[in-house]
């Protein structure tokens, strides 16, 4: 199995599965041994967010996280449950909840901790598609732009199988900007309302 780091996670693909991540470092030997490239995707996963963050309509906060269409190779942001939703009735979609010991408790977290473009307190779940590098070790078709001429696109050697581990931390970061960005703004209109 893979060692993980200190923070409890495979160094390369930033994952805390020890078996899921050596599959993922597997898979892109594999693919690199073929000369093409993977794509993957990735999930980040913010807890002990207060309840409120975010805009109902301009600034909703599940919409400021799409911008991470944004990083180069993202080519999908979903949120929580996001494209799986389209399987799901309305009731079987819905985050239903009860109160327990003068709590608010979730039954599930398919809004991905934002709904109305607001933060309910549960973790929020964003995962990003990250398409398979373009630069492969296999000749393709392609044409002259000046001629348009029909022509082959030679193999390049120096690659990488995959650029997914080199987006987690931009989108890990991207995720905290926006997270700090919306509790400044959220802490300063408490400030402002309080007086």
């Amino acid at each position: 199995n893979s060692p993980l780091d200190k923070y409890g996670v495979h160094p390369i693909v930033n994952c805390p599965d020890t078996d899921a991540a050596q599959a993922m470092v597997d898979e892109c030997n594999r693919v690199a041994a073929t000369g093409d490239s993977a794509g993957g995707v990735v999930e980040v996963v913010v807890t002990g967010v207060p309840t409120g963050l975010g805009e109902p309509v301009f600034y909703k906060l599940d919409g400021e996280l799409g911008k991470m269409l944004g990083i180069g190779a993202v080519k999908g942001v979903e949120v929580g449950a996001g494209f799986a939703v389209k399987d799901m009735t309305g009731f079987e979609n819905n985050d239903q909840m009860h109160a327990e010991d003068g709590k608010v408790i979730f039954e599930s977290n398919n809004a991905g901790g934002i709904t109305g473009g607001l933060s309910t307190g549960q973790p929020i779940i964003v995962r990003l598609t990250v398409k398979p590098t373009p630069t492969i070790d296999k000749p393709q078709k392609t044409i002259d732009k000046y001629t348009l001429e029909n022509k082959d696109l030679a193999a390049i050697t120096r690659r990488d199988a995959t650029i997914v581990a080199r987006i987690w931390p931009v989108a890990e970061n991207y995720t905290a900007m926006v997270i700090l960005d919306h509790l400044f703004a959220h802490y300063g209109y408490q400030t402002l309302k309080a007086k």
